[in-house]
């Protein structure tokens, strides 16, 4: 079996195949998610910790959250499932993926170090690999950097520097910070919300108005149903009185 490790600390990932069954016995029937020791891989990985996230089994088939089962399972998969891409609005399929529950049928097993041991692993925890792009929402900038609300999110932007040209001065490239709280957004925030406001006592004048309407063409209707009442009163008492004559 195949182990891809990865180290998000460094931003290095390393593929290692393990011929002995008994190293990577220890993590059968553990779950996706599940953090396990990595002293069994070898002595070089004591106190190591690790996290799974993943594999394929021998035929290409990924593992599935969620799937409580060490085989293979048919599901009907939509647009935001995972191990479907949808090429077409509204499009589903059915798709055999892999439950989530580790065995000896997988090709690849992928984890993820959680807590690093005592010794380094070449190629996985001796170099640092830069980031090629900086988070872009202030949420993730704050995080990364552990800022508070008071310090300016600007300032901690990551840069990208762009291939020089001959004869220019090198130029940098940052995002466009998303979710930035500014005084405009703040006067845009208010500008809605008074323009709420006034739509909503428009609208509440115009349907008392409307009421009033509604009142006064209703008192015209029942006064013109009364004046036609009467005048047929009127015109029933003087035949009574003619024919009586």
């Amino acid at each position: 079996m195949k182990i891809n490790v990865a180290y998000p600390a460094t931003g290095q990932q390393k593929l290692f195949d393990i011929e002995d069954e008994l190293k990577v016995r220890p993590f059968y029937e553990k779950r996706i998610s599940a953090e396990c020791n990595a002293d069994c891989l070898g002595d070089e990985w004591k106190g190591y910790m690790v996290r799974i996230t993943g594999g394929n089994d021998k035929q290409g088939f990924p593992m599935k959250q969620g799937v409580l089962t060490n085989g293979r399972a048919r599901l009907l998969l939509s647009r935001g499932h995972s191990c479907f891409r949808p090429r077409r609005t509204g499009q589903r399929r059915r798709k055999s993926v892999r439950g989530c529950i580790v065995d000896g049928n997988l090709s690849v097993l992928n984890l993820v170090i959680v807590k690093k041991g005592e010794t380094d692993i070449p190629g996985l925890t001796d170099n640092t690999i830069p980031r090629r792009l900086g988070p872009k929402r202030v949420g993730k900038i704050r995080k990364l950097f552990n800022l508070s609300k008071e310090d300016d999110v600007r300032q901690y932007v990551v840069r990208r520097t762009l291939p020089a040209k001959e004869g220019k001065k090198p130029k940098t490239k940052a995002p466009r910070i998303q979710r930035l709280v500014t005084p405009v957004v703040l006067q845009r925030k208010r500008h809605r919300i008074a323009l709420k406001k006034k739509w909503g006592e428009k609208a509440r004048a115009e349907a008392t108005d409307y009421a009033k309407v509604l009142a006064k063409r209703a008192k015209e209707a029942k006064e013109k149903r009364r004046e036609a009442h009467m005048k047929r009163r009127r015109l029933s008492s003087l035949k009574a009185s003619t024919s009586s004559q």
